[in-house]
């Protein structure tokens, strides 16, 4: 108990410390870019320190999402002292998309079929799907709401200058409400898979569980046995890959800081304290009253989300993150 305590009280300290250090570098960087009174050759040194401090920092935390934290500055450092390896280091960003985007349809598929026919009372499920439809439309129409409110009020992003060299985006047509519905149901299974058609396996996955659930334990019993055994399968598989999410990570904040320069971050702060402005504002108006009201631990809440937030916020995808939000 003592040594726990002892753990806790150094990890403490060295939080505290780390975060006066990184206000001095930072500090220190803005003024020398401002009078220009220090050379790189004396700066690079301290902000090597300043690494090493917040990597060991992340070996005494022994947690995923501060070893995502610290790779993020590390690539940021890599990013603007090494721009020339920086550019080609997308390739492991790219790998870890491509692991996180296997999991996801096997995972979605084995999880709702294992609830839906493991469950003995279709009528209670259908209650809690109802609900659950209710409360994702009602959370996700007010974080559109202020979230739009918050970028039209501070106009964040607008002197951000796209770089001419980038990939081409896929054009978009203009959908009618006929082919937004006919785009919800698969018409074969593997090409949705293939496609990354998550709304479509997630169909497939509900209609395939009830059809289950209706049947006789003796038929239903092996698909619900292997259902368990690939969601259990496909949760270890997360597990694996999530112990390379720090190298994919800074990998893309390098090649991002490598490509674009080291302005694209701080052109970008305006419109990162806008987003959590608003993920604040969401918190505090939406979040919290839905906690009290359904009587959720909030604290076990935000211990539970931050992995999955920190894999979001640093690859900018959400598909990054659902395996492990699932």
């Amino acid at each position: 108990m003592k040594f726990y305590i002892y753990n806790m009280m150094k990890n403490k300290g060295l939080s505290i410390t780390l975060a006066i250090l990184s206000l001095v570098v930072i500090a220190l960087h803005i003024l020398n870019y401002k009078y220009a009174f220090c050379s790189e050759n004396v700066l690079m040194p301290i902000r090597f320190v300043l690494l090493s401090l917040f990597i060991y920092f992340a070996i005494l935390q022994k947690k995923l999402p501060t070893w995502i934290l610290v790779s993020m500055l590390i690539g940021i450092e890599v990013g603007y002292d090494f721009p020339h390896i920086a550019i080609h280091l997308d390739v492991l960003s790219k790998v870890f998309l491509k692991l996180i985007k296997t999991i996801i349809a096997p995972l979605i598929f084995a999880t709702l079929v294992v609830g839906i026919a493991g469950h003995s009372n279709l009528k209670q499920v259908g209650r809690i799907a109802w609900k659950s439809l209710v409360y994702f439309y009602f959370a996700t129409t007010l974080a559109l709401f202020l979230g739009l409110t918050a970028i039209n009020l501070t106009k964040a992003g607008s002197g951000i200058t796209m770089p001419t060299d980038t990939e081409a985006l896929p054009e978009v047509h203009q959908q009618t409400w006929k082919d937004m519905l006919l785009h919800i149901f698969p018409e074969n299974v593997a090409k949705s898979i293939a496609e990354g058609q998550v709304l479509q396996v997630v169909v497939f996955s509900i209609i395939f569980g009830i059809a289950l659930a209706m049947l006789s334990d003796r038929l239903k019993r092996p698909m619900l046995e292997f259902s368990e055994s690939l969601a259990e399968v496909m949760f270890k598989f997360t597990n694996i890959v999530m112990y390379f999410a720090p190298m994919g990570v800074g990998a893309a904040i390098a090649y991002t800081v490598g490509k674009m320069g080291i302005a694209v971050l701080l052109n970008g702060i305006y419109l990162v304290l806008t987003l959590y402005g608003a993920l604040i504002a969401f918190i505090l108006l939406v979040l919290l009253p839905i906690c009290f009201f359904t009587k959720l631990n909030i604290k076990n809440l935000f211990k539970v989300i931050s992995e999955p937030f920190t894999l979001a916020f640093a690859t900018a995808s959400s598909e990054s993150a659902l395996p492990k939000a699932m």
